[in-house]
């Protein structure tokens, strides 16, 4: 197990909800035992599917781009420099509204699962 990555050597792939995930740190890969820590890429113009986590809580941080936050029915604008708690159970999507790519760190407690992931739409 290695305790360190580097963000080059990461590959990405496409989460259930339909977000491109980097997994910078992931139990079953690199040691570490109860959150997993990613970066989402949503495209300008793209957004995440309404989903739920039965289990997890995450936490975004917004460290490009800005977007709208769908969270338990509510909307609001996140930018640069935003964290966002999503408790368990709570639905949720975040939808790109600039030009650029919108990119956020994911914390998941426990760590992310496809099975944890509940689609609503």
């Amino acid at each position: 197990m290695q305790l360190k990555t580097r963000y080059e050597k990461v590959e990405p792939y496409i989460t259930k909800d339909g977000s491109i995930i980097r997994e910078l740190m992931y139990p079953a890969v690199h040691g570490n035992s109860k959150q997993s820590l990613a970066e989402a890429t949503i495209p300008a113009g793209g957004k995440t599917m309404l989903h739920s986590h039965r289990l997890t809580e995450e936490i975004y941080h917004v460290t490009e781009g800005c977007g709208i936050m769908t969270l338990d029915g509510q909307e609001f604008e996140v930018r640069i420099g935003d964290s966002v708690c999503i408790r368990p159970g709570t639905p949720h999507r975040i939808r790109n509204t600039g030009e650029k790519e919108l990119k956020i760190l994911c914390c998941c407690a426990p760590a992310y699962s496809h099975e944890d992931t509940e689609l609503m739409e």
